[in-house]
């Protein structure tokens, strides 16, 4: 199969199953909003047992619950503790959003499984002086700070969720790394309902490792620079000197392969994108198989 003479390798993404919540963040100015949202997406890891999300939309006032500029975040976590997932997300709204000036975060998770209570984790940042109050049908906690206050709500729903859905562009110029994955990447955002948590990602990785205290580590097979030194091991294609990935979370099947398809056809507009293809295991490791020729 190609697009625009760019061949689409026959082959599958493996994608994980994974928790997501979903919420929005709202403050008095849009640059304050915007450094809010890319500070508490802009770790991904849950390779590591970490919280991972990424920026869905940035939003006007009119589109958001207290009518000030806003942005719907998600944050993902992969493991089945939930406590452990309070804990890490915790992290993230008390370092990244409670700190900045004048910030709110809504719960904004569609038809949630479940609910996360924020007041020990997030809450109790007001050392017992915090309280409850009602905005707009909501049940808020005020969080007093020195510049007033952080408000959170008091719950924070939580639904399933597909993460690590993903694709390789491989290219034969540097300048097209960024600017086909620039590409991909507004492409993407116009899909609602998923988020690119690495942006533009220059290291594949591999589950099986001679380190495992780092956890996953580089994919040997498709690194450029080891092409000799593998020799008939190598996988780079002839020609090919960079494999960029995009990487996608999502709340439902049909968005990622959504979101797979507008950012593949992206890449394809570039001469200097020969080839696309996609990481998996195999299919023995991931709960999901997405067959790249499958989205068009």
């Amino acid at each position: 199969m190609e697009i625009n003479g760019t061949l689409i390798e026959d082959t599958f993404s493996e994608a994980f199953h994974g928790r997501c919540v979903r919420a929005t963040v709202t403050a008095r100015d849009t640059g304050t909003v915007r450094r809010a949202a890319f500070d508490a997406t802009a770790t991904p890891g849950a390779v590591i047992g970490r919280v991972e999300g990424g920026v869905e939309a940035f939003l006007d006032e009119d589109e958001t619950p207290d009518g000030r500029p806003g942005a719907v975040l998600q944050f993902y976590y992969a493991l089945d503790d939930m406590e452990k997932f309070q804990v890490e997300l915790s992290y993230r709204i008390r370092q990244d959003l409670l700190v900045k000036p004048f910030t709110a975060l809504y719960s904004s998770t569609p038809d949630p499984d479940g609910y996360m209570d924020m007041m020990k984790h997030v809450g109790h940042c007001g050392d017992g002086y915090e309280w409850i109050e009602e905005f707009n049908g909501r049940e808020m906690i005020n969080v007093p700070i020195a510049v007033p206050d952080f408000k959170i709500e008091s719950r924070l729903g939580y639904a399933d969720a597909i993460m690590g859905a993903n694709f390789w562009y491989m290219c034969t110029k540097p300048d097209t790394v960024l600017e086909a994955g620039r590409d991909a990447l507004k492409a993407i955002e116009d899909v609602e309902g998923v988020v690119t948590p690495f942006d533009i990602c220059s290291a594949a990785s591999k589950p099986e490792t001679s380190y495992p205290w780092i956890g996953p580590t580089t994919n040997h097979p498709y690194c450029p620079s080891l092409r000799e030194r593998l020799g008939d091991e190598s996988r780079v294609p002839e020609g090919v000197a960079y494999i960029p990935e995009i990487v996608i979370n999502g709340l439902t099947m049909e968005s990622l392969k959504e979101a797979m398809r507008a950012g593949i056809e992206a890449v394809c507009r570039h001469e200097d994108v020969i080839r696309v293809s996609a990481g998996n295991y195999g299919g023995k490791l991931g709960d999901y198989r997405i067959d790249l020729h499958g989205v068009f």
